[in-house]
């Protein structure tokens, strides 16, 4: 950096006193005496040596001018946003915030400029997203549509659609971004950019097969920390929990940028939560906000960690801080739920009303939040409610792993559990180790009296993560309990069955005489009697795999 000396050469020398200042001392000894002048010889060797420094001095002062000239200028927040974006990682908020304000100010003197208007409207999509500030997505679409208007998309402006498509997926419309990101990929298949957003679509859209070539994909086209955290990401998804620490770990390992060495800590903290280690996941989390204190996620993050280790008041003033920073109804759900296990109630429902606020604020900017509404509802709510929202999830293929067990959760609580059931096990069925999604599956297998597969889920809910909710944790472990031990020795007969008998010739019923109605089988004794009493639910719908 540049500095201007604000002092002369001879700064670092201390003052030579004034003849006038009154607390100069006067000479003494040696130093009274004049000195005798010098001689012809002394002088020309003075003048020599004078001139020779004369001669070091100003080419030392040219070779220093010249590398100051030459040493590389330091790059402000709005280069590093843009290295940020060129290389496919995050930007701290602070260099995206000078990168908004920056575009702008040039937009508003160049109306017509397609490709600062698409970067504008990308960066408030960026900034909406981590911010959870939704009133940036109608900005964004506002300045990716006058992109387009300027410059088509068939036309080469191609980062409009990449926008429109990073838009649709922060509004959880999966299959308007699968569309815009598939029509980029068509026009250009080696552009890497857009893979990123295909990957989020395909994700939301439950299609795994997709998902892992589009991420293989990225892989190929952008090397480094971006494709290792794709890579993480996708191993989680498909419950391969020591290749996605791996990968994870290499990612953090390479990241330089703040924003981006976060990010990936942040990943290790997660991974660190799912397999029910919450002293790791906490550290994790702090190096999270060390190295950036604005990744606000870490804090929610944070505080199920702390939740977990019973430091229920650091846990608390977590969650407040997160919401404040980063209001995301599914924080609020979280707290109000810890409130609610410790007998707060009238807490809990604070944090319930803001939720309703949140989703209703988020609807009004485009932003579907019904996937945390049905889960508010499932529990706190009206189940019924949470059924229908999951319904029209569903019909539109949004068949996420979430999604599915999210329904079969909300069908059990709607007192349809044979219909729920396979939601739940298709949930399960994905490899994604979530001791949410094993809890309920359990639950539910446990009111259909499969108790065997209902205490082999309950198990591992309670194994894997012991504390993975404040509320659905006590639960699970009352459920396990009441399932008891199973028998001795395994099944009671392991003899193979007996052949079946010869069919009977068919015999037309009498007309006089009606079909007696076969008897029930007699209902199982103590909790599963009672559970068996529960009328027949109606048949299962259809849940084929998405295209």
């Amino acid at each position: 950096m540049d500095v201007t000396p604000q002092q002369g050469p001879d700064s670092g020398r201390p003052p030579e006193p004034s003849p006038q200042d009154p607390c100069a001392l006067p000479a003494e000894g040696a130093t009274a005496l004049p000195p005798p002048p010098p001689t012809l010889r002394t002088t020309l060797r003075r003048a020599a040596f004078g001139a020779v420094a004369a001669g070091v001095l100003l080419a030392g002062a040219l070779v220093a001018v010249d590398d100051r000239d030459e040493r590389p200028k330091e790059p402000g927040p709005v280069e590093r946003a843009e290295a940020a974006a060129t290389a496919g990682s995050p930007a701290s908020l602070s260099d995206l915030t000078a990168l908004i304000g920056d575009r702008q100010k040039w937009v508003e003197s160049h109306p017509k400029d397609a490709p600062s208007l698409a970067t504008l409207g990308t960066a408030y999509v960026e900034w909406a997203r981590r911010s959870a500030d939704t009133a940036y997505y109608p900005r964004a679409e506002e300045a990716l549509k006058r992109s387009l208007e300027a410059q088509p998309g068939e036309r080469g402006n191609g980062e409009a659609w990449v926008g429109l498509a990073a838009l649709a997926n922060a509004r959880h419309d999966f299959l308007a971004a699968k569309r815009w990101g598939e029509t980029v990929r068509k026009q250009q298949p080696t552009a890497w950019s857009v893979y990123p957003v295909l990957i989020d679509a395909y994700t939301g859209l439950g299609d795994r097969k997709a998902a892992t070539a589009a991420t293989e994909k990225f892989g190929e086209l952008r090397k480094g920390v971006p494709a290792l955290a794709r890579t993480a990401d996708l191993y989680r998804g498909q419950g391969w929990r020591e290749d996605a620490l791996a990968t994870a770990r290499e990612a953090a390992d390479r990241a330089t940028r703040p924003a981006e060495k976060a990010e990936a800590l942040h990943r290790l903290g997660e991974l660190a939560w799912e397999r029910g280690e919450p002293e790791e996941a906490v550290a994790q989390f702090d190096a999270a906000l060390r190295t950036d204190s604005a990744h606000h996620a870490s804090l929610a993050g944070r505080a199920r960690a702390l939740v977990a280790l019973d430091r229920t008041d650091e846990a608390l003033a977590a969650y407040r801080r997160a919401l404040e920073q980063l209001p995301r109804p599914e924080y609020a759900l979280e707290l109000g739920e810890l409130y609610a296990s410790l007998g707060l109630d009238g807490d809990a429902r604070t944090q319930y009303a803001k939720l309703r606020e949140m989703v209703a604020a988020a609807k009004k900017d485009g932003v579907d939040e019904s996937l945390v509404l049905a889960r508010f509802e499932a529990d706190h709510g009206d189940p019924e409610a949470a059924v229908e929202l999951l319904r029209a999830q569903w019909r539109g293929q949004h068949r996420s792993a979430a999604v599915a067990d999210a329904l079969g959760w909300a069908l059990h609580r709607a007192g349809r559990s044979e219909e729920g059931l396979e939601y739940a096990q298709r949930a399960a069925d994905t490899g994604v180790r979530n001791a949410s999604y094993a809890y309920h599956l359990g639950v539910i297998q446990r009111a259909l009296a499969h108790y065997g597969p209902a205490r082999r889920n309950l198990e591992q809910a309670v194994r894997t993560k012991p504390a993975f909710s404040p509320l659905a944790a006590p639960l699970a472990r009352e459920a396990l309990d009441a399932l008891g031990e199973p028998p001795p020795g395994g099944p009671g007969d392991m003899r193979p069955p007996s052949p079946p008998p010869s069919p009977e010739p068919k015999r037309e019923p009498r007309p006089e005489r009606e079909k007696k109605p076969e008897a029930p089988a007699p209902a199982p004794s103590g909790t599963a009697a009672a559970l068996s009493t529960s009328p027949s639910p109606s048949a299962p719908p259809s849940v084929s795999q998405s295209p």
